[in-house]
């Protein structure tokens, strides 16, 4: 990995998708940023689990209007690192402050975007000659961050506080999507009680910031003793493994029979929205944060009768990342217990297959791109 400086070259390193499942390390130019966007020297990137879809079958990234393989497409999304440069008319940020890029830029000017919802951009991946609405979405239409420097619109960037590691620091992208997740269930109230299902990196950082916002009890559901333990780290109040104990029993039982107030499915198992509907009160509430292997039956009759309202996210919208990044900059919890392995830049393909190997104890493996 190369050494931290604030002078720019004219070249760097990139990773290139070529045919599925095929990286490459490239030199590509440095980009510039345009109006309203500064130049980030990357200095680390996590790897999500959201990449090896990219990387293997192509959606939801969307290059030139097609699938993004042989593109010259560079993919990672999950990323921190210094501004180096400032576009035309940036006067919010400062060349050498650390920063957490937030995914989606959106195109800004959409009815999607305007409401703050710009990771339903209405305009997603329309950024090319000929359909160019200025949409932007690191590492799945646009550029991401498997390179050494990347541009960004002034309106992703989260500050990092110097107290937080570079490897900490590609947390918060994460921990924003827990965030927008309690944000999008209606908003969570302190006292109220949650039940979290999947102890993935998701499903974690929504233990910790619902626990930081006051939620009460926090419950952690999973298969993974060790995941679970983790989560108990992070604030859970209280754990069930769902092998050993039947999870809507426990739920009802540590909640005296009422049930939780809401759910935060983190698991995309085949059962999972009928098991969460039966642990919430009656006019409870779901949210879907993580993506199923395949279509699933659900009982639409049970949402009904018992009056429960349904979300779906994708990503971490309405400056969420922001909010999860004052929380980690405060110390709240400790998102470093999520990260598990480093790896330099130029043994990304190591990273890769360890983190697609060893899945139950690397959670977030996270690449270091300069040292």
């Amino acid at each position: 990995m190369k050494k931290k400086t604030l002078e720019v070259p004219e070249k760097m390193q990139a990773w290139v998708l070529g045919d599925p499942g095929v990286l490459t390390l490239e030199e590509k130019p440095v980009p510039k940023p345009g109006k309203y966007e500064v130049l980030v020297r990357i200095d680390a990137v996590a790897v999500c689990a959201t990449d090896f879809k990219v990387l293997d079958y192509g959606p939801p990234a969307l290059i030139q209007g097609g699938l993004p393989f042989n593109k010259g497409f560079t993919p990672g999304h999950e990323y921190m690192g210094t501004i180096v440069k400032l576009g035309p008319g940036v006067d919010e940020f400062k060349i050498g402050e650390r920063v957490a890029v937030e995914v989606h830029a959106g195109c800004g000017h959409c009815e999607r975007c305007r409401e703050g919802m710009y990771t339903s951009c209405l305009n997603y991946g329309e950024n090319y000659e000929g359909h160019d609405k200025g949409h932007r979405c690191n590492g799945f239409t646009t550029d991401g961050g498997f390179a050494e420097y990347a541009v960004n619109n002034v309106n992703t960037l989260a500050r990092v506080a110097d107290n937080v590691s570079d490897e900490t620091a590609t947390m918060i992208v994460t921990a924003g999507t827990a965030m927008y997740g309690l944000d999008s269930i209606g908003g969570l109230f302190a006292g109220e009680a949650l039940a979290v299902t999947g102890p993935g990196p998701i499903g974690l950082m929504a233990v910790a910031v619902a626990k930081s916002l006051g939620a009460n009890p926090v419950i952690l559901t999973g298969t993974r003793d060790n995941r679970l333990e983790l989560g108990k780290k992070l604030g859970a109040d209280y754990t069930v493994n769902v092998r050993k104990q039947d999870v809507i029993e426990a739920v009802m039982e540590i909640t005296g029979g009422k049930g939780v107030n809401y759910v935060m499915e983190c698991s995309g198992a085949p059962n999972s929205i009928n098991e969460a509907a039966k642990m919430l009160k009656r006019g409870g509430k779901i949210c879907l944060a993580a993506f199923p292997n395949g279509p699933v039956e659900v009982d639409v009759a049970g949402l009904i009768s018992s009056n429960i309202s349904l979300f779906g996210i994708r990503g971490e919208g309405k400056s969420a990342v922001k909010r999860a990044a004052s929380l980690i900059n405060e110390e709240r919890f400790d998102a470093s217990l999520i990260h598990t392995h480093t790896f330099a830049f130029e043994d990304l393909l190591t990273a890769l297959k360890y983190s697609r190997e060893r899945i139950d104890d690397a959670i977030k493996v996270v690449v270091k791109v300069h040292e």
